[in-house]
């Protein structure tokens, strides 16, 4: 038998039904789900230290358990000293399974260890059910080594779902146990 994350098992028994109920879908096909959860980091000080990017890859790879690719710049920018196609950041998209896994990872472990915690906010959403947000520190992941990091650096987290609004996709996150602030509200 093939393993199945607690997250996606809770998401099949539980958050189906409950989402069903609220609001009144004719099948389960329509009840909205996670298509994929993109991770981004860019890296400022790029362009003048190469390494950089060579540990944010690394760190990258090491959160999401899957290997980051680098991103590069699309144009030149005189200004910020960046020419065009250089390497300029991190990002893994992460399906399925891996997706499921690295959920539960964030909202179990990764996001009480912020600093005044008191939920995210519910704001973020895009207008077509989709969230992001984002992370300051990325030595809150337990999978970073705090003695080995050279510098803090923050990254986006996007929840792409199929929500065809945002109460639909803040519907679903809720109950996925997303730890969102004013949770009365919508």
């Amino acid at each position: 038998m093939e393993f199945e994350p607690r997250l996606k098992k809770y998401y099949h028994e539980v958050v189906v039904q409950k989402l069903m109920d609220k609001f009144e879908y004719s099948s389960k096909m329509q009840v909205p789900r996670i298509e994929k959860i993109c991770l981004n980091q860019g890296v400022g000080g790029a362009t003048q230290d190469k390494k950089l990017i060579e540990y944010s890859l690394k760190e990258m790879t090491a959160i999401a358990g899957q290997k980051a690719v680098p991103t590069k710049a699309k144009r030149s920018v005189s200004n910020f000293k960046l020419r065009e196609e250089m390497t300029i950041g991190a990002r893994v998209t992460l399906r399925k399974t891996k997706m499921y896994e690295f959920l539960d990872r964030l909202i179990a472990v990764a996001l009480p260890r912020v600093r005044d915690f008191r939920g995210i906010n519910d704001k973020s959403f895009d207008g077509r059910g989709n969230y992001s947000l984002g992370v300051k520190e990325q030595i809150i992941f337990p999978e970073i080594d705090i003695d080995k990091v050279n510098n803090i650096s923050g990254m986006d987290i996007t929840i792409v779902t199929t929500a065809k609004t945002d109460k639909e996709a803040y519907a679903l996150l809720s109950e996925m146990g997303m730890p969102f602030k004013n949770r009365n509200n919508q």
